[in-house]
């Protein structure tokens, strides 16, 4: 438990830093802080596998957290998901909501569009190739 609340507490203070201030300024860069602290959460063909079972469950959902890099990553994934109405969404952080299935701690966000509930979803931003689909009741808009 105080390995979690470590990771927690380096991972909070960590999230809005860069590389000038001395934190962690990547995903890699986290994921080295991980395997420091004894959880090195999946990697390679592990990883892959992890994806490819996570995919039977909806994106966004905790089974199947949005893979992005970093806090900026969360951002600008978000930045880029349309209602269906082609408004963008408003979107704010809930928090952080424990380990993940790829090892990492997950973030969830509320991501709401004009007259519609919430929708939650979770992020898990220690992935180098970020995910470019929408999650369920979204669309997307291209880079």
């Amino acid at each position: 438990m105080w390995r979690l609340a470590a990771i927690g507490a380096l991972v909070a203070g960590a999230a809005g830093a860069a590389a000038p201030g001395g934190g962690p300024s990547t995903a890699a860069d986290m994921r080295a802080m991980y395997k420091e602290l004894g959880n090195p959460g999946l990697e390679g063909a592990a990883l892959q596998k992890a994806i490819a079972e996570a995919d039977k469950s909806p994106l966004g959902s905790e089974k199947n957290p949005v893979r992005v890099n970093m806090p900026a990553g969360e951002r600008y994934y978000l930045g880029r998901l349309r209602c269906a109405d082609g408004a963008a969404p408003t979107f704010n952080r809930s928090g952080s909501t424990g380990v993940g299935p790829f090892g990492y701690i997950l973030d969830l966000y509320a991501v709401k569009c004009p007259g519609k509930p919430a929708v939650q979803v979770y992020m898990d931003m220690y992935h180098d190739q970020p995910e470019v689909r929408p999650v369920p009741g979204f669309g997307v808009i291209a880079d």
